[in-house]
């Protein structure tokens, strides 16, 4: 009997889950992409587009659809996908894991300043230099366009929308990064400050060696806690092992 999951991606490990998946007899895997993006990377079985209609729209189409077991495997960030994941589980009776990577932590020689919020991080800025390199993604510039004082370098995959920052260069592209390619645009650009979410991973990670070695500040927006009742795994070969598949 094949065995149909539904994987809320938009991340490097939802595709790399994909790929697994649809690699094995009798697994029918479906990923829904949230449509923010308009070139997403390709993924590997079927794609859907676009929200679901809150927990009870995605509860009622996990049971038409017959899915057997959900992987939230979205963005760390992406708090109201994950909330609306857990109730449509609870309503719907479909088991449930999230794929959430681990976040980053500092070492020795790291100059973090950990904040709750782009908010928060908008008001810490002008203590830490003029000269801005901002890695939070499209959706999260307009937290930053009341600052005329600073210079952004706004690096996303696509344009961000306004409201901006009235003083903004911006940098198009997708990682992975190298540290030898962020440290040469940190001199570049002459960045005082970098200012990111913790998203984890190895994909954007170069930019906080090179802020370590040349001595750049970074301010760091926590990470929002999944929900208390949410079962969750770090990486794909623990999704792989909860759903008996690896």
């Amino acid at each position: 009997m094949s065995r149909h999951v539904l994987i809320l991606g938009g991340t490097t490990e939802a595709r790399e889950l994909a790929a697994a998946l649809t690699a094995r007899a009798g697994v029918r895997v479906t990923t829904s992409l949230a449509g923010r993006v308009a070139r997403p990377a390709a993924v590997d079985g079927d794609v859907r587009i676009g929200g679901f209609g809150g927990a009870e729209g995605l509860a009622e189409w996990l049971r038409a659809h017959d899915v057997s077991a959900v992987v939230d495997a979205t963005h760390p960030f992406a708090e109201a996908i994950t909330a609306n994941a857990v109730r449509a589980v609870a309503l719907s009776g479909v088991p449930a894991v999230v794929l959430r990577r681990p976040g980053w932590r500092p070492g020795p020689g790291d100059d973090w300043h950990a904040v709750a919020s782009l908010e928060a991080a908008a008001e810490l800025l002008p203590r830490l230099g003029r000269r801005v390199f901002l890695t939070t993604g499209r959706l999260g510039v307009a937290a930053f366009a009341r600052l005329a004082e600073q210079h952004f370098v706004v690096r996303s995959v696509e344009p961000p929308e306004p409201p901006m920052p009235p003083d903004v260069e911006l940098v198009l592209a997708r990682g992975p990064f190298t540290v030898d390619g962020e440290s040469a645009l940190l001199r570049e650009h002459r960045i005082d400050v970098i200012v990111t979410k913790d998203s984890g991973g190895a994909a954007t990670a170069a930019k906080l060696t090179a802020a370590r070695e040349l001595g750049v500040p970074v301010v760091v927006v926590r990470r929002p806690p999944l929900p208390q009742d949410a079962a969750a795994v770090p990486d794909v070969p623990g999704a792989l092992a909860w759903l008996g598949a690896g």
